[in-house]
């Protein structure tokens, strides 16, 4: 079993949470009640006809929530790297790691809907490698490398300022339930990330990540992975606590299902009910 477990809720930049009174609200709310963290999603263009909920665009949700909170984490999550330009996103991402007080987490994934990655100038076949290599780019901005060269983006005699206040970087977690995620989140990211997934299925996802981790080369640089996962409901606290059985070090809340009217008590409930008690 892992440490206490920590909580995170994931949804204020979408729904009603748009509306910048109740943002600011249940995001106040959130923090008092002791989640570790606030998450937001990034989808910019969704195919049309699928219900799409109203939904803020990632980086300025995060800068909004970081303004009004002061002890809570923001996470990023999960951000399809391949349809953002990785020299103006390691800006971004440093400049909210700034701007917070180095309380960022960045959660990155590959993609998955080919009308939104097509309408970014980006195709299915080229996610993986573009999610690579733009983890290798911002990485070389952050250590103050001059130049980098890349098949997708290449750059010379170029630094940005300040460096982000966590070193070298924000923790990087990558997302997915593919082999190449597996891989990318044993090379690259301090932790993973589950979408989604129930005690059973997570526990199949770590018997993979782990036999992935026999086969690949981890730097030790990067120490333990973290493992987050989000579950398909929220949990009870048996249900939580054989989460962190497993070795799950962070349950992340979605707010998506459940009736608005009920989202201000689950967000106490999460708080008073696990938080204490995992």
């Amino acid at each position: 079993m892992t440490d206490r477990m920590k909580f995170g809720l994931y949804g204020l930049h979408r729904d009603r949470n748009v509306e910048p009174d109740v943002l600011v609200r249940r995001a106040g709310l959130a923090e008092e009640a002791g989640f570790e963290s606030l998450w937001v999603g990034d989808h910019i263009a969704l195919p049309a006809g699928e219900g799409n909920p109203p939904r803020l665009e990632a980086m300025v949700a995060l800068t909004y929530l970081a303004a009004v909170t002061s002890r809570v984490r923001l996470g990023v999550g999960l951000i399809v790297l391949p349809q953002r330009q990785p020299v103006l996103l390691a800006k971004q991402l440093t400049s909210l790691d700034v701007l917070s007080g180095g309380r960022l987490t960045v959660a990155v994934g590959a993609g998955y809907v080919e009308p939104e990655l097509h309408a970014m100038g980006v195709s299915l076949a080229e996610r993986g490698a573009r999610t690579d290599e733009y983890l290798a780019a911002m990485r070389a901005l952050w250590d103050a490398a001059p130049e980098f060269t890349g098949r997708f983006v290449s750059f010379a005699g170029v630094v940005q300022h300040p460096s982000p206040i966590q070193r070298p970087h924000p923790p990087i977690v990558v997302g997915g339930h593919s082999a190449a995620a597996y891989r990318r989140a044993v090379r690259q990211g301090n932790g993973w990330y589950g979408w989604g997934l129930d005690v059973d299925q997570t526990g199949l996802a770590l018997r993979a990540l782990a036999e992935t981790a026999s086969r690949e080369q981890r730097p030790a640089a990067l120490g333990e992975l973290e493992i987050t996962i989000t579950p398909p409901g929220p949990p009870d606290l048996d249900t939580a606590r054989r989460y962190a059985d497993l070795g799950v070090h962070r349950l992340i809340i979605e707010l998506e299902g459940i009736d608005d009217a009920a989202v201000d008590g689950v967000i106490a409930s999460v708080g008073d009910a696990l938080a204490g008690h995992v």
